[in-house]
């Protein structure tokens, strides 16, 4: 029985303070539950815990959706769960259009980055220009709902009488990022 090859998994802590106080804390728990020292798996858990995942299994399975994900070489600086943008990339077809709006919030924000992301900066839209713009970047006919949650969600300004629209200018989220720069890559090809 051949073993299968050694996948390299990077650990990343975007705050080093929190990742110590977790690492800290899990060890602590594992410490008053087990005998030390600690096996391999649960040293690995333990890490991968303190480092923001639910256990190494869920690590090693974000790390390989970032691979499968990746087109080139770039690498991100912060954490970002590549499982989660490989799942919500799903909302989208292959020329980028969303397909269906989730019903789970947590998706539901990083659908709205992508909308965000392609409408205009600094520019002021009629609610008819708007419009037309959302519609040519969905398929399931609702264009409403998106301007609504724009709104809602501070990513598109529009004062009380409703007749101008204008995209706020703000850094995405990391997986937004990460589905943003998928979903471009899939409109190119």
């Amino acid at each position: 029985m051949s073993k299968s090859p050694a996948v390299t998994i990077p650990l990343f802590a975007e705050d080093i303070s929190a990742f110590a106080r977790n690492l800290s804390t899990q060890l602590k728990t594992q410490l008053k539950t087990e005998d030390f020292p600690l096996g391999h798996v649960e040293l690995l858990n333990v890490l991968a815990r303190a480092s923001g995942h639910r256990n190494y299994q869920h690590m090693r399975a974000s790390v390989s959706a970032r691979t499968r994900l990746e087109s080139g070489p770039q690498a991100t600086a912060e954490a970002v769960d590549f499982t989660r943008v490989e799942r919500i990339a799903k909302y989208f077809d292959a020329a980028g259009r969303m397909i269906r709006w989730p019903i789970s919030f947590s998706l539901q924000d990083p659908c709205l980055w992508v909308m965000w992301s392609r409408l205009p900066a600094a520019t002021v839209m009629t609610e008819r220009e708007l419009n037309e713009r959302l519609k040519a970047e969905h398929l399931f006919g609702d264009h409403a709902i998106l301007r609504r949650e724009l709104v809602e969600r501070r990513l598109l300004r529009r004062p009380p009488d409703c007749m101008r629209y204008e995209r706020i200018e703000q850094r995405p989220t990391p997986e937004a990022r990460e589905l943003i720069r998928l979903l471009e890559a899939r409109r190119r090809h």
